[in-house]
């Protein structure tokens, strides 16, 4: 199609991007899917005279699913092949918001309530399996997300997937997936990370993740080369300069990864919080139970005292009693 003939769709203003929408049928069966099984779990969990938070079936439902079908269906899709910074917005979307509403809905704990016990332990199993730990493990899933996103822009992989429709849907399932590695096991409340992951590890390893997920939006902010430059020269709209347009989908990418990044870290720190009151309760309930009264034993027909436990033991028990009984 010549440059005179070819047809370009309107300018993207804001209530344009907000008013269209195309089907994207794989992501569709991808969210049907998944938003099944969510609602067949928490139904089990119920029945079974359980409970599951409402708080977390709205973020899986509304930040998760509903971020992998705005950036999919949305305007955004409509306008991903005639600008650049629409296509980002949709990729920086499904590597770090979608994870980050699944993960924080906890698909993992809700699989081993709501299944039977053979299931449980199954799922339990695959979380510690080699491949598995390996693909999250602390620092080599951050790797992965990063080597994910510099793939797709510094190699031919998004140029080719711009005009291949099949590779086009496999990028957004390379992408989530990557996302995904590293979100879910630091905020599940199953055991899948290695043991010394404890909380201020994983809000240090946050920190540093939302370091790293800004590497990507920079350099191709600061990229002198076009991406996929062929293709957005010839399909973007007369007028308008593409290399503004990388530079606005940089800023993008920065952008929603500095923003993705503080409500992760905030649940994080929550869930230290939360973690160090239910081990203050634990151990509060430890020392009502073992605080009694020391009986006098007898030997040689007197009676001698005994010294209590608290005054001669160490830890953090003893330490926490003789704190409580200043006058002993």
């Amino acid at each position: 199609m010549s440059e005179l003939s070819a047809v370009y769709l309107p300018e993207p203003t804001a209530g344009r991007l907000l008013g269209s929408w195309q089907p994207d049928v794989p992501a569709l069966l991808l969210v049907a899917v998944l938003g099944g099984l969510y609602g067949w779990g928490v139904v089990r969990v119920r029945r079974r005279g359980g409970s599951w938070p409402p708080a977390r079936v709205a973020a899986f439902v509304l930040l998760g699913l509903g971020a992998i079908v705005v950036t999919t269906m949305s305007g955004l899709a409509v306008y991903d092949r005639e600008l650049f910074w629409p296509a980002a917005v949709q990729n920086v979307g499904l590597v770090l918001l979608a994870p980050l509403g699944l993960a924080l809905g906890d698909p993992l704990r809700l699989a081993v309530e709501a299944l039977p016990e053979g299931g449980a332990a199954r799922v339990r199993r695959a979380l510690t399996g080699r491949l598995v730990r390996l693909l999250t493990f602390p620092l080599v899933s951050t790797a992965l997300v990063l080597a994910t996103e510099l793939t797709v822009y510094f190699t031919p992989y998004f140029a080719t997937a711009l005009r291949v429709g099949w590779l086009h849907e496999l990028m957004y399932l390379h992408l989530l997936a990557a996302g995904c590695l590293f979100v879910l096991p630091v905020l599940t409340r199953e055991q899948a990370l290695p043991a010394w992951c404890t909380h201020p590890v994983r809000a240090a390893l946050v920190f540093l993740d939302g370091i790293v997920d800004a590497l990507p939006g920079l350099v191709v902010m600061t990229h002198g080369t076009l991406i996929a430059g062929a293709w957005y020269l010839h399909h973007a709209p007369p007028g308008s300069d593409v290399h503004h347009d990388q530079q606005l989908g940089g800023g993008a990418m920065l952008g929603i990864a500095e923003l993705v990044a503080i409500p992760f870290l905030l649940t994080v720190l929550a869930q230290w919080a939360r973690a160090e009151r239910d081990r203050a309760a634990v151990l509060d309930r430890r020392l009502d139970g073992e605080l009694a009264p020391v009986a006098p034993v007898a030997a040689d027909g007197a009676a001698e005292l005994v010294r209590p436990w608290w005054e001669t033991e160490d830890g953090e028990v003893a330490e926490r009693v003789r704190r409580q009984r200043p006058g002993d």
